[in-house]
């Protein structure tokens, strides 16, 4: 398991304290996703399907499957979580790439045992993690080893290889310390290499060091959104604003920007549905 640097964990605000504190109180036991989830309007989880080709076809096409902002806990309901991961098993990825935030609030074990048993499900060859903001403001130890019991290499500024293929997995870009310099010196060779952040913001340490797709979420495409999907409010940051969600090409990388399954604050979303993304590349 990786040891986390000193300094990660940061931008935790006494104002936020103080409402995660009303919260857990408001939120005991989780009920507001339960209910959410017996809606009728609660909405379905999209699967954003895009082919990216390669100068020099592969044999096969790899598959990519990403998931991001789980946020296990009051506020999202089971019911999401079990489509979203049913979605990840029938697509039958050959990586699967996890953006981070997987709790709301905090990490129980009960939580992390429930994060185990569904990423352990997910049938992939290569499985990696990065951590988010809400990761890193709590017990992150225990989703690391959630995950790593789950298969999943957690990457904190690091790569991981399979065949000519490198995972980049960069640090959160407002919690954490990213490094692009070291997490891209481990892919000197490969033929391809993926990009996973939390966030939209950490694309600064990527842009013009060849990643061919770039994954994050963290944005909840505004979670609360007007008609069209414009979202009301996003988290803070140039890049954010400016992809708050979606698919777009910067630079010679392709950029997605998921919505995320989960939701924080609120059990519900508005116009913005949760999505995971599942990439064909060759």
């Amino acid at each position: 398991m990786h040891t986390a640097p000193a300094g990660r964990g940061l931008h935790y605000s006494a104002a936020r304290g103080a409402v995660e504190s009303a919260l857990r109180v408001l939120f005991r036991g989780d009920w507001p996703a339960r209910a959410w989830g017996r809606l009728p309007i609660a909405s379905s989880v999209r699967v954003v399907h895009r082919r990216i080709p390669l100068p020099a076809p592969r044999p096969s096409p790899l598959r990519i499957a990403f998931a991001s902002d789980l946020h296990l806990g009051p506020t999202t309901s089971p019911r999401t979580l079990d489509e979203a991961f049913r979605l990840l098993c029938a697509a039958r990825p050959d990586v699967l790439l996890l953006g981070g935030d997987y709790v709301f609030l905090d990490a129980t074990p009960a939580r992390a045992r429930e994060l185990e048993a569904r990423v352990r499900d997910v049938p992939a060859r290569l499985k990696v993690a990065v951590l988010g903001n809400h990761d890193l403001w709590t017990n992150h130890s225990l989703l690391e080893d959630a995950l790593a019991r789950a298969g999943a290499t957690v990457l904190v500024n690091a790569a991981a290889r399979m065949g000519d293929l490198a995972v980049v997995g960069l640090d959160d870009p407002w919690t954490g310390i990213p490094d692009g310099d070291r997490a891209f010196a481990a892919t000197e060779g490969a033929a391809l290499v993926i990009a996973v952040c939390h966030a939209p913001g950490g694309f600064r340490h990527v842009r013009g060091r060849g990643a061919l797709l770039y994954l994050c979420g963290h944005t909840h495409g505004g979670q609360v959104a007007l008609p069209g999907g414009i979202p009301v409010v996003v988290p803070g940051g140039r890049l954010a604003r400016r992809f708050p969600h979606g698919v777009h090409e910067v630079e010679g990388t392709t950029l997605f920007v998921s919505r995320g399954v989960g939701g924080v604050e609120i059990p519900f979303r508005a116009f913005a549905p949760p999505d995971i993304g599942i990439f064909d590349i060759g």
